[in-house]
């Protein structure tokens, strides 16, 4: 900051500065005006302005996964914040450590027994925080200057630590209130494991595995929460183990490793992998979480009594719990215990069933789901990024072989549709490097179309393919009814509606095959947001989001027990 005086709204932006974060998502409102203002004061932010604040909120969120670090959205008080509740509780669920910043009444209001626009018509102003508390690891309002700065820096430690999304309030007449100067700290730290029961893991582990015979190591989501990637891949180059990952980690193992097996998802891994793992006599776990959807509705097969499981901060064995563990700290330490074991890897090669690209048909041969995945195969290199829609392009993208160092992007956990749109505005804004190619279905764009508007403003640069074949297919495999129909929209068509005549934006559509393959050549030569939408047939799906959502069905529909 170029001046010395500081207030509670330039500390806070030199603490998200401070914390890695550059762009910043907002939606003004007349509760966060002056916050804006303060924040605007700091040269090294730039404010991303979004149409809505969930839209705004589920960018922060792609924003994190494309850093690595934390991200920051901010809204207004009420009308802003409760907008934005729903991609807090998404980043909650899948564990991204976004900062969401509201602006709050006037400290006096309450006092003054004032009853406000944009609240529940109450004298209460404390619901916001009350209800943001469940959905993120800490809630502080901020109602004294002097107190700013310790609940700021607790707060921003706190996402960065536990991974995980922090609510801050700040009151409207407190954001240019003076303040204490932020002096300079790291948000970077992690706790360390305690030494014996770290190493007590470490020998019990080793233990269990170098007497397998056919042991596997399978990657989870929460491997990312932990930062325990890196330790994770060289745990897989040194080991020798076959390798799967669960749908919501792929990405987190090397698919180019020649012992990587594919998915690990019950009734629908990849051909032989699942297989493996339920056979296999001992499993190295990294971070899995075992849900309705990434277990196929419950499917899995391995024998638990097996399983060595590692989690962020613990490890378990059998019924044996080690805490105070952390995960990258455990995997590290395993790599030197280890004895090299190729044996599952043998035992999958006798079963492996070798996955064929369709071979491209004629020009005008009318395009399908499997002809679109086949060219996106061929689209990406290493420093690519896929990010896929919940839908049929979970399905279809698990069937891509990622180069190494490609990134894939899933929102499973919490499954919201929509979170697509406003993730690949923060994703493509945030990576560095590569293109990010965006799958997403007319159903879900339906609910977050208009930010495509936010990344022709601030020059995103993604490839979004829009796959319209007229609803919500997961719905419809999963339950089908009037209710899964949509309205057709000219797709292509908002592009010029949305450009408005500025910008580098791109967009057209394609019926057959020769019709992209065009598209595809002519968007890879732009260095602007190029948005393709495909044609599809609704009955036309990959097989494994039939047999997925039959068992998430019969799951779902299980007859009440209780008495």
């Amino acid at each position: 900051m170029a001046s010395e005086h500081w207030t509670v709204g330039s500390y806070l932006a030199r603490r998200l500065q401070e914390a890695g974060i550059g762009d910043y998502f907002a939606v003004p409102g007349d509760y966060n005006l002056v916050l804006l203002d303060e924040l605007l004061s700091n040269p090294d932010l730039r404010m991303i302005s979004c149409c809505n604040e969930l839209n705004a909120g589920y960018a922060a969120d792609g924003y994190a996964r494309a850093t690595g670090g934390p991200s920051a959205v901010v809204v207004t008080f009420s009308v802003g914040g409760l907008s934005l509740l729903n991609a807090v509780a998404g980043a909650f669920a899948e564990d991204v450590p976004m900062i969401a910043i509201s602006g709050g009444p006037n400290t006096n209001s309450e006092a003054e027994w004032e009853y406000l626009h944009h609240t529940l018509g109450e004298v209460d102003y404390g619901y916001q925080r009350e209800i943001f508390d469940r959905v993120t690891a800490e809630a502080v309002r901020i109602h004294h200057p002097s107190l700013a700065p310790v609940a700021i820096d607790r707060a921003i430690d706190t996402a960065m630590l536990r991974r995980k999304p922090v609510y801050i309030e700040i009151a409207s007449n407190i954001a240019n209130a003076p303040t204490s100067e932020p002096i300079a700290r790291s948000f970077a730290r992690q706790v360390t494991s305690d030494p014996n029961s770290l190493a007590a893991a470490v020998d019990h582990a080793a233990t269990v595995l170098n007497a397998a015979a056919r042991p596997v190591l399978i990657a989870g989501s929460k491997t990312r929460a932990a930062r325990a990637e890196p330790a994770l891949r060289e745990l897989a180059k040194a080991c020798g183990y076959a390798q799967a990952a669960m749908p919501n980690a792929k990405s987190f193992l090397s698919e180019a490793h020649q012992n990587y097996m594919g998915i690990y998802w019950g009734p629908v891994s990849t051909p032989g992998c699942g297989e493996i793992v339920d056979a296999a006599d001992a499993l190295l776990f990294a971070g899995p979480v075992f849900t309705d959807y990434t277990t196929t509705g419950h499917q899995l097969g391995f024998n638990k009594s097996r399983a060595v499981i590692a989690h962020p901060t613990s490890a378990q064995l059998g019924e044996t719990n080690y805490s105070n563990v952390r995960m990258d700290e455990f995997l590290e330490a395993l790599t030197g215990r280890l004895t090299p074991n190729d044996g599952a890897v043998k035992a999958f090669e006798r079963v492996r069933t070798p996955r064929h690209l369709p071979a491209p048909g004629a020009a005008d041969t009318p395009l399908t789901v499997r002809q679109l995945f086949a060219r996106i195969q061929s689209m990406l290199e290493g420093d690519s990024t896929l990010l896929v829609e919940t839908g049929d392009s979970w399905f279809n993208g698990m069937d891509i072989d990622l180069p190494d160092g490609a990134r894939f992007e899933i929102q499973m956990q919490y499954g919201s549709i929509g979170w697509s749109v406003g993730a690949t505005l923060g994703y493509a804004l945030g990576k560095q490097g590569g293109r990010l190619i965006s799958c997403i279905g007319d159903g879900s764009f339906q609910l977050t179309a208009q930010e495509v508007s936010t990344m022709i403003r601030y020059d995103a640069n993604p490839i979004i393919f829009l796959i319209n074949n007229g609803g919500y297919t997961i719905e419809v495999e999963i339950h089908d009814g009037p209710y899964n129909t949509i309205k057709n929209w000219d797709y292509a068509g908002l592009i010029e509606v949305f450009g408005a005549g500025e910008g580098k934006a791109w967009g057209t559509r394609a019926t057959t095959e020769g019709e992209l393959d065009a598209a595809i050549a002519e968007a890879q030569g732009r260095d602007g947001l190029c948005f393709i939408e495909v044609a599809i047939d609704r009955d036309d799906c990959n097989v494994n989001l039939l047999r997925w959502g039959n068992q998430v069905a019969r799951n779902n529909g299980r007859p009440n027990r209780c008495r």
